[in-house]
């Protein structure tokens, strides 16, 4: 354990156990990264991200709420929250929702969100920069694994976006998100191209036109 205390490197799949994994998580230096525990192996992902990473963050994340507010679907998002079944995986995507009935089903003062007690979220996005083959693989396993019923890989280098349905603990590409029904992913990766060449306010703007039709 004391190789994984001293020198810890990021962005990388490590052998440990779960025991392991809480002390690497509690350590200092990792008190501001992510934490994925998955297959008996840990990867602590280091802040801070760049521009590019927080600023399509950021727009997806007022996609997704503007799309609900407008078409008056209930959900509750959370940025980087953990979602733990002890012993054999952890996770913290950078966008979770819950969805329709399920919107408020994990009360406020929760810490991480155990999923031994509730039900995982109904939607994951991972923002991918430097870290889209891993998003693409190990982690659309884990997603599987703790049964999400959908996840999108935001390919921030190329503006688009990889959606996944998941159900029985496998995965397949979707260009419609199946629990935001009349979302087209393809009008995301438009708004994310149209972000490269405008602010975010007239790319809201165009977004809530599109949702109104």
């Amino acid at each position: 354990m004391s190789d994984l205390q001293t020198a810890l490197p990021a962005n990388t799949w490590l052998k440990a156990t779960w025991e392991n994994y809480l002390n690497a998580i509690a350590q200092p230096t990792c008190e501001n990264a992510k934490g994925y525990y998955y297959d008996g192996q840990l990867r602590i992902e280091m802040s801070p991200v760049s521009s590019d990473h927080a600023s399509d963050h950021t727009l997806i994340a007022v996609a997704v709420n503007l799309f609900g507010i407008l078409r008056q679907i209930p959900l509750q998002g959370r940025d980087n929250c953990s979602y733990r079944r002890t012993g054999l995986q952890e996770c913290q995507p950078d966008l979770s929702y819950y969805i329709g009935d399920r919107a408020s089903i994990i009360p406020y003062g929760t810490s991480i969100v155990d999923l031994n007690r509730y039900p995982p979220p109904d939607l994951v996005i991972e923002v991918a920069n430097t870290s889209l083959a891993d998003d693409w693989d190990r982690k659309r396993k884990l997603y599987q694994e703790i049964n999400v019923t959908e996840y999108w890989v935001l390919d921030v280098q190329n503006a688009r976006i990889l959606g996944f349905a998941i159900a029985g603990g496998k995965s397949k590409r979707i260009k419609n998100s199946r629990v935001l029904p009349g979302l087209a992913l393809s009008v995301l990766e438009e708004a994310l191209r149209r972000s490269r060449s405008t602010d975010q306010s007239r790319v809201g703007a165009w977004l809530m036109a599109q949702f109104q039709q």
